[in-house]
């Protein structure tokens, strides 16, 4: 019986294998073809002695005699036997293959099985796949180069190993030579087997030709229209032949050109075999093999009739053929896929607006998807292959995306939608498909008893479908129903002398069909979509789907379907073979470059178009800024006063907001489009937040922060003008103004499409307070940092810039060497409020370890200067209060200039420190209030005799949130750095001890530079001197806080030796030497004032407060008499 031969098991079992064979064949020549991935061994010259022998010899390789050019493979026998044994194992499967299929081909004859694929579709199909598999096979093995070097090498590295050939080689040997003309061999092995292989082709008719339509004829009667009839909307989608109905046409093309060159005969006999077989020719150049293998079917058609007798007229066909299709084809592909983009636009709206219609035309879907993947697996094939002719725009489209988003969205509903599937299936199987089969079943007259069973199996099993099956989660699996439906048409009904002829009884066929396809929508969604709409085919035509990538995001109305190419990536996966795990990993990388090469440029595109965008904003904004007014202020006054309009030539400047003035609503400005393709790049990104390939979970948004985040950085840091040159930057103020217009546009891109923008601002703009950015690149924290001491301290440390406490600002001085920026237009409250904005604590921090390496280097040099006159200055802290020797040893002493120049630097470096973190805290009192009244409390509740360690980690926390602490946490880290190891802590102590004495008694020599001169108006001296009272009592704080000593009882020391040195200034009568007494009188007074550690008792104390008053009488005088 038939029955026992298993035949459908086998058919499934052997094309199933026969796939994974075809792949591996198309693996090895890949990897024989790549210089990269070729074994060794094949490559070095050495060898080439061993492959010719090898080749030459094929298969009957004598051992012995060639052992001088075997000699090589018998050093390397163990690695030979490892890189080619899967190699060898594959070639043994393909003679395997071929066993079992002559064996099953030779028991479907012998049971004369009958073949329609109208009535057994299963059986057909499975039967045409695999003879169409097998001569694929045959031919990928006869397109391998190195086939005989690969058999004959392992063959010897296995006899030298074993003492005897592979059991394998000797058969195998003889199939490779057998096949070098394959398509002869193949014609022979198929003569006994034409009978069967025409009559399936042949009942194609039935099918193929209507499938075959033009556009024309399509649109005509309205193909995949749901609104063309809107009385059927609600009824079922069926008809005779619905498997037949999404049967991709490349498959069947791919039958009926490898059928009948098997199985020619009947060309010269049949006009019907004629017939399909020059409509199949008509249909294109060029037909899959596998992959990216393919077949030129007029040239290899030709080439297999050319010399054959009586085939003459069959060639004149095919070139007349090859000429129509070259001349017709590509037009008629262009209009079908026109017509497919419109047709599934169609059936998408109309199926996101009403879901439920899935249910009764998931038949339309499917072909619409079927179709779809014909006409874009024919654009890649013959893109790769562009034949001569007059319009090769036919063989590109630039509207490729559109079609590729369709089949996308119609997948995604069927995915989203499957519950609605499953529930309007299951009644209809249980209510409608299984009443009408047993009535079909019962209206059979003879019915034997094994057929009756398994129908009345089929009854059973599709009456037994209940919505609770469904409402409770179980997963349905009908695969056993359909193989026995399978097993019926196999064995039972289309074998010869059947007592139950399928034939005879078409209704039962066709429920049945229709039936199979109701059971798949339960159960097997997932392989009637990777029949209908796999695509895989893509990720081994690397160029074409680049180009057509490209060719779209070049079309403006196309750029709303690109996220449909990174998508269809993650198809690639389950075209993949179990037997060919090493194909997986190459796929996954391929799969992954195009992902994410096609993600990053549409990401860049978008970028571009939103930053333009910004940058506009941007510009706009910029207009608006305060220092744009001065020209509409000075016309309005002009115009008031009376004065002499502009000559007629000149042309007046244009007002902000002009520019949205519009005169006519047709004419497209340049922020129109960009915004238009800001609108279409965005509705892509709409498609799906997420996919996966390979395992890999891309999230396209990503993506684009990405691109954003690094474009974003440059355009800050470019904004900031700074030439290291020239020492030109932008001004802070101007910066921050410039930057909140860009955050303002970009956070309208949110209202487009789901992607956070307050994430990407904040890493940007926290990368900008860092020294250098996540690429490496400078940010402007480094810019700003190097600008202010490079550009404004170190001008400000030779006094041609002054410290203004007045105005809480630096000022140019009226030099002859005028600075080319105003230093209060970088210095002032305001600039240094937008610059705390701008980088931020960590920012400043950054300033502020900078601006201590530079502290840090001028306590360096104080202490050499001390160390130098160590002992004067050792004698004078013993003997200040006495005139007569302090006067000798005020001429020992050198260097007093030097010391007041060093500590002037450093007081300038730390009011401006001061000046940052002023600024600083009122940033954070704005931003986060609630946080820095907690901090400011631990910070007044640290009293003075507390743990060090413990006060100084609280005035870090209060330092880097911008409050004033009264010992700098950075100064006393920095100055506990400078220690060096060779020095003990008594010489470090002995040393500040004496820098505050040798500062003290070098006070008086600043009354004879004229340029110690305080100014009422600024507050300070022109020569910046009042910033000694910021170093004296920070450096000291710092110094004696890291010594663990009193500060207070030093600075007390300092007054007294101070005032001691300066109350001898009243003693001179040289009025030179006591010009400027009066104004240095005032540092004790500045000192006391900006110390936490001192009193006004202690300074009256040693210094007569009638001094004091005196002095700031005279330099108000003076200044009052100077301003009249």
């Amino acid at each position: 019986m038939a029955y026992q031969q298993k035949l459908a098991e086998k058919l499934l079992v052997l094309n199933d294998r026969g796939q994974g064979v075809l792949i591996r064949m198309n693996h090895i020549k890949k990897a024989y073809a790549d210089p990269n991935r070729r074994p060794s061994f094949l490559t070095e010259k050495s060898m080439e002695s061993a492959v010719k022998y090898i080749n030459r010899k094929f298969p009957n390789i004598d051992f012995r005699g060639g052992s001088q050019q075997l000699s090589l493979i018998q050093k390397q026998k163990s690695a030979v036997l490892e890189v080619l044994s899967s190699f060898y194992d594959s070639f043994v499967d393909v003679m395997e293959f071929r066993d079992h299929v002559y064996e099953l081909l030779n028991t479907i004859d012998a049971c004369q099985c009958y073949f329609n694929i109208v009535v057994n579709f299963d059986f057909t199909k499975n039967y045409l796949d695999l003879i169409t598999t097998y001569a694929s096979v045959i031919l990928m093995l006869s397109r391998i180069d190195d086939k005989k070097a690969i058999v004959g090498m392992y063959n010897c590295a296995h006899e030298f190993s074993n003492g005897c050939s592979d059991p394998s080689y000797p058969r195998l040997g003889q199939m490779i030579v057998e096949y070098e003309h394959p398509l002869k061999k193949l014609t022979e092995e198929f003569g006994p087997h034409t009978k069967a292989v025409t009559e399936a082709l042949l009942s194609l008719q039935q099918v193929y030709p209507r499938r075959n339509l033009p556009a024309e004829q399509w649109r005509s009667v309205q193909l995949l229209s749901l609104l063309g009839t809107p009385t059927n909307l609600l009824s079922p989608a069926s008809c005779d032949t619905m498997a037949c109905e999404y049967l991709p046409i490349e498959v069947m093309e791919r039958w009926i050109i490898l059928g009948f060159l098997l199985c020619h005969n009947s060309l010269n006999t049949n006009t019907a075999s004629q017939e399909l077989w020059k409509m199949a020719l008509r249909s294109g150049l060029y037909i899959t093999l596998t992959r990216d293998e393919v077949l030129n079917i007029h040239k290899l058609s030709e080439e297999h009739f050319d010399g054959m007798k009586g085939y003459n007229k069959r060639i004149a066909d095919i070139k007349e053929c090859k000429e129509h299709t070259i001349i017709n084809c590509g037009g008629v592909h262009r209009e079908k896929r026109l017509f497919l983009r419109n047709a599934l636009k169609e059936l998408t709206k109309v199926l996101e607006d009403e879901p439920a219609l899935l249910g009764p035309k998931a038949l339309f879907v499917f072909m619409a998807l079927s179709f779809s993947r014909d006409e874009v697996l024919w654009l890649v094939r013959h893109s790769e292959n562009i034949p001569k002719t007059k319009t090769p725009e036919d063989y590109s489209d630039s509207h490729m995306a559109e079609l590729l988003f369709y089949m996308e969205r119609l997948r995604a509903l069927l995915n989203r939608y499957n519950y609605i599937l499953q529930r309007y299936h299951l009644q209809y199987l249980s209510q409608f498909d299984a009443l009408i089969l047993n009535d079909t079943i019962q209206s059979i007259y003879v019915c034997p008893e094994e057929e009756s069973v398994l129908m009345t199996s089929f009854v059973s099993a599709l009456s037994a479908l209940t919505l609770k099956q469904l409402d409770s989660g179980e997963e349905f699996d009908l695969r056993a129903l359909r193989l026995d439906w399978l097993r019926l048409q196999v064995a039972y009904t289309s074998v010869g002398k059947a007592t139950l002829a399928l034939k005879d009884f078409p209704d039962l066929a066709r429920i049945m069909n229709m039936t199979q396809f109701h059971t798949k929508m339960m159960d097997s969604m997932e392989e009637l979509l990777q029949e209908t709409a796999e695509l895989s085919i893509l990720c081994f035509y690397p160029r074409v789907f680049e180009k057509m990538f490209s060719q779209s995001s070049e079309d403006s109305s196309m750029q709303r379907y690109l996220m449909a190419f990174p998508m269809v990536c993650a198809r690639f996966s389950q075209s993949t073979h179990h037997m060919c795990p090493e194909e997986m990993v190459l796929m996954e990388k391929q799969s992954l470059k195009l992902c994410v090469k096609f993600l990053e440029e549409i990401a860049e595109h978008l970028c571009s178009v939103v930053l333009e965008i910004s940058a506009e904003q941007s510009n706009l904004h910029e207009q608006l800024l305060p220092k744009h007014c001065a020209e509409t202020i000075s016309a309005a006054r002009n115009k008031k006063l009376k004065k002499p309009v502009p000559k007629k030539g000149e042309v007046p400047k244009e007002k902000p907001g002009t520019e949205s003035h519009r005169k006519d609503r047709a004419v497209v400005t340049n922020m129109d489009k960009m915004h238009l393709t800001l609108t279409e790049l965005c509705t892509s990104y709409s498609m799906c937040s997420d996919f996966t390939v390979f395992k890999h979970i891309i999230v396209p948004s990503e993506f684009l922060i990405s691109q954003l985040e690094h474009r974003l950085s440059k355009i800050f840091v470019r904004m900031a003008n700074y030439n290291p040159n020239t020492q030109d930057i932008l001004r802070p103020s101007e910066l921050l103004s410039g930057i909140h217009a860009y955050i303002t546009s970009l956070n309208t891109l949110s209202r487009y499409i789901n992607v956070d923008i307050p994430r990407l601002l904040r890493s940007v703009l926290l990368q900008q307070t860092q020294p250098l950015d996540s690429q490496g690149v400078q940010t402007i924290t480094t810019l700003y940092t190097n600008w202010y001491l490079e550009g404004l301290l170190r001008q400000a440390s030779s006094s041609l810039i002054a410290h203004c406490p007045t105005m809480h600002c630096f000022i140019n001085q009226n030099v002859e060497n005028e600075q080319n920026f105003k230093a209060e237009q970088f210095s002032d409250i305001c600039e240094l409020r937008a610059l705390a904005e701008l980088i931020g604590p960590y920012g400043l921090k950054f300033l502020g370890e900078n601006l201590m390496w530079h502290i840090t280097s001028q306590v360096g040099e104080l202490k050499k200067l001390v160390f130098e006159n160590m002992d004067v200055l050792v004698q004078m802290k013993a003997n200040f209060d006495k005139p007569e020797m302090m006067s000798s040893l005020q001429k020992r002493l050198t260097g007093c200039e030097s010391v007041l120049k060093r500590m002037t630097i450093i007081g300038v470096i730390l009011s401006f420190r001061t000046m940052t973190l002023e600024a600083l805290e009122e940033v954070m009192q704005k931003h986060c209030p609630f946080l820095m009244g907690p901090i400011e409390s631990l910070r007044n509740f640290m009293a003075m005799d507390s743990d060090i360690k413990v006060a100084i980690s609280v005035y870090e926390l209060a330092s880097a949130a911008g409050l004033h602490c009264n010992i700098d946490p950075a100064l006393v880290t920095a100055i506990a750095n400078l220690r060096t190891d060779n020095s003990s802590t008594e010489e470090e102590y002995k040393i500040s001890c004496l820098l505050l004495v040798y500062i003290a008694v070098s006070l008086p020599t600043l009354a004879v530079d004229p340029a110690t001169f305080y100014s009422r108006e600024h507050g300070g001296h022109q020569n910046n001197v009042h910033c000694l009272a910021t170093a004296i009592n920070h450096l000291s704080a710092a110094m004696f806080t890291v010594q663990n000593k009193s500060i207070e009882q030093h600075l007390r020391e300092f007054l007294q030796v101070a005032s001691s040195t300066l109350l001898q200034l009243g003693q001179n009568v040289d009025k030179v030497e006591v010009k400027n007494r009066d104004s240095v009188y005032l540092l004790l007074d500045m000192i006391v004032e900006e110390s936490p550690f001192l009193s006004q008792d202690v300074l009256e104390s040693c210094f007569p407060y009638v001094l004091l008053r005196n002095a700031y009488r005279e330099v108000h005088r003076t200044f009052i008499h100077t301003m009249g």
